[in-house]
């Protein structure tokens, strides 16, 4: 796995803790919610072509 990989990792990580503590603290955005899906999907086809 490339470095970059590995941020996109950490960053879609640390983005579910934010958005699940928003979620907690403030209520559902669903914005929030589809922009991490989004990124957990473009995390995902980087681990994949990564690994090609």
């Amino acid at each position: 796995m490339s470095g970059s990989t590995k941020t996109m990792g950490v960053v879609t990580v640390g983005a579910l803790v934010v958005v699940t503590g928003y979620t907690a603290v403030l209520g559902s955005n669903g914005w929030l919610w589809f922009g991490w899906v989004v990124l957990g999907l473009v995390t995902i086809g980087m681990i994949t072509s990564s690994g090609n």
